[in-house]
């Protein structure tokens, strides 16, 4: 995964080279799957445990590790996040922005990807249409990969899953009207920058997840086709280190370009130390809930109602018989055509298998803070509700029955909070490096979808939609993707760690009373993309400050050069008494010991991008019990040009906290119009 070769040789060549060292009665030919060359140097081949070994041996490599695969982690959303559709219209049909869409690829011909009003790509562009897929003017560019015993359902970038669709609507669609889930969610779908053109690379396929080595070929193709930003809702289970990890490698060198990559935190909440996708030089995003909820409820003989979460799109069924199977997962005769309680069938699978009318499952693990589809009329209750309702069933003298009704949005006075799936922090590799950046909704979000993809995972389930709600992080990374083209349609010239310095700094702070991991949970806090693009300062980072990073965390010079392909050095007295936590980063994080006084210091750089002559000051923010002491120098910034950047230190201090305590604060630069906002979190 290093630099990418020289024009004088080329990139299979040199593959095929290294490959004949090591192989053991194959050609390199038959072993090689890719050739990465494009935009870095790399190659996916079949090897055995013995040739690998070889092949870590030789000089000039950087990482060899086994293929994995990956898997997949709106109406109302951005009229919540106070974006609304006249602010983005000025850059509607202007952009030049190129997303690039790393999924399950898309369905052309929905409404959210119409070309009405477009003129030809942008120059820059570089890349091309698959000869089985017809682009245009919004679509400029698609392909698919597809590894070698993959089962291709339509060897084509076309979307046969709808996730591919969904983000790269909530991305960049076109504004279309009337658009609901079999009613509900009624309104507009639109995406952050309409205007903006998408680039397809599909990676993922229907039962058998994204892998590595197509992921690989995918951000090789991106940075070479000239794409501004990457957004991929996708991510791994084993935390791998990054130089070990597709997405963490294909960003690094995405970064080197000027592309901005915005991935899913992951759903592996609400537990901490749970995130895929956390390298420095990526946005890591969070998924939060937004003002609209939708709720199921069920009505019993009693008349008494309870309420639940799903997104249940069928008509209120008639009032049915009510029971308590022994057991949901075997066949049970007299379920069929009543309303059964079960536990756990988060799928609808029991449910359906004994051909049961209505499901209300109770969820063991009382999170049902989102809600999920089924394939026939259900609903999720707590653990509480559920010793009520079974309660209802075996003391009733008559025959229990129940209706569950269609489901129904209401209005949530909490949001945003952050949802339970959604992967916490800190980050098991840098955990100097807050992760994840931000928050942004995830839940319940309406956009385009694949009519010939499934609502569920049930073979029997044969609806069609258009447009589709799920939740998932896989939500919230497109959302962020699409402001970050926003902010790059005002900013061209802005580097990844500048755009991702304007998303935290103007981020909403979130309310810690539901939030007690602060920080770790949602990042610096909810999207903001009014404030977005005019920062007003921001903490600029380059190449080199990364490497400056990755010496730190005890890369070697030469392993460093190789994925640099520069005279890239660790022996510098800096660098050899630095930290990671020194890089320019917008936040400020410090994992602490337990039982030892907190005690750390933070260098930072800001560039001026607001007002030429301006002075900013210093104030510090602590929030809720925390015993922090925080202290900046110097406590007043004076710009007299813009782009000119000044230092200062921060210092946080504190007394010993306990295993798995959190404390949190901020600092907040302001000139009199722009808040700069920087997060500072300390834990155990």
């Amino acid at each position: 995964m290093g630099e990418k070769p020289s024009l004088e040789t080329s990139a299979q060549s040199l593959h095929f080279n290294l490959l004949n060292h090591v192989l053991d009665g194959i050609t390199a030919r038959e072993s090689i799957v890719h050739s990465y060359g494009r935009s870095f140097n790399a190659f996916a081949a079949k090897l055995t445990e013995n040739e690998k070994q070889r092949l870590e041996d030789m000089e000039g490599i950087v990482s060899v590790f086994p293929s994995k695969t990956l898997h997949l982690h709106t109406t109302r959303s951005w009229d919540f996040l106070g974006f609304t559709e006249t602010m983005e219209q000025g850059k509607t049909l202007k952009s030049d922005v190129i997303v690039g869409i790393i999924d399950t690829g898309i369905w052309p011909e929905s409404k959210s990807f119409s070309d009405e009003g477009f003129g030809p790509p942008p120059k820059k562009w570089k890349g091309s249409c698959n000869k089985n897929f017809t682009c245009n003017n919004k679509i400029i560019g698609a392909k698919y990969y597809a590894r070698e015993g993959t089962s291709v359902d339509e060897p084509s970038p076309r979307d046969t899953e709808g996730h591919g669709s969904h983000t790269a609507s909530t991305v960049a669609g076109a504004t279309v009207r009337n658009v609901s889930f079999y009613g509900i969610a009624k309104g507009k779908a639109r995406g952050a920058l309409p205007g903006a053109r998408l680039a397809i690379y599909k990676v993922c396929w229907p039962n058998q997840g994204c892998s590595d080595e197509d992921l690989l070929a995918a951000f090789d193709d991106a940075i070479a086709d000239g794409v501004d930003i990457i957004s991929i809702s996708i991510g791994g289970v084993n935390v791998r280190e990054y130089f070990s990890d597709s997405i963490a490698i294909g960003s690094f060198h995405a970064m080197k370009k000027g592309i901005v990559t915005s991935a899913s935190a992951g759903n592996g909440g609400p537990s901490r130390e749970t995130l895929s996708n956390m390298a420095p030089w990526m946005i890591s995003v969070a998924a939060s809930s937004i003002d609209r909820k939708i709720i199921g409820k069920v009505v019993v003989g009693n008349n008494k109602s309870f309420v639940g979460v799903s997104v249940n799109p069928f008509p209120t069924t008639k009032v049915l018989p009510f029971i308590s199977p022994p057991s949901c997962y075997i066949d049970y005769k007299p379920a069929k055509g009543n309303i059964v309680l079960c536990s756990d069938d988060d799928s609808g699978e029991a449910a359906s298998s004994i051909h049961a009318a209505g499901l209300v499952s109770i969820d063991s693990s009382s999170y049902i803070d989102f809600g999920r589809q089924y394939p026939l009329p259900a609903l999720d209750v707590i653990p509480e509700v559920g010793l009520q309702l079974n309660k209802y069933i075996n003391s009733t003298s008559r025959n229990p029955v129940a209706k569950i009704l269609k489901s129904e949005e209401i209005f949530d006075p909490k949001a945003p909070v952050i949802i339970s799936f959604s992967s916490r922090g800190p980050s098991t590799i840098t955990p100097d490096i807050l992760k994840p950046d931000i928050s942004a909704p995830g839940v319940d979000i309406i956009a385009a979808w694949s009519p010939k993809a499934k609502l569920t995972f049930i073979e029997s389930d044969k609806r069609s939609v258009n447009y589709n709600i799920i939740s998932g992080t896989s939500m919230a990374c497109p959302h962020v993707a699409g402001v970050a083209a926003y902010i790059k349609s005002f900013h061209p010239s802005w580097s990844p760690a500048a755009i991702l310095s304007a998303l935290v700094t103007t981020a909403t702070p979130m309310n810690p009373l539901y939030h007690p991991d602060g920080e770790l949970d949602h990042g610096a806090g909810q999207l903001n993309p009014v404030n977005a693009a005019k920062p007003g300062l921001i903490y600029d980072a380059s190449v080199a400050d990364y490497i400056e990073m990755l010496c730190n965390m005890g890369y070697n010079t030469t392993k460093l050069r190789i994925i640099t392909g520069d005279k890239s050095t660790c022996n510098s007295s800096k660098i050899k008494n630095g930290n990671v936590r020194d890089l320019n980063y917008p936040s400020l994080a410090l994992k602490a010991k337990e039982g030892i006084p907190v005690h750390a210091s933070f260098p930072r750089t800001v560039t001026n991008v607001g007002l030429a002559n301006s002075v900013y000051k210093a104030k510090i923010i602590i929030i809720s019990n925390s015993k922090l002491n925080v202290t900046v120098k110097p406590q007043v910034l004076k710009f007299e040009a813009l782009n000119q950047t000044l230092e200062f230190v921060v210092t946080v201090s504190g007394p010993a906290m306990k295993v798995d305590s959190v404390a949190s604060a901020s600092l907040v630069w302001f000139d009199g119009k722009h808040s700069v906002r920087s997060p500072i979190v300390v834990f155990v």
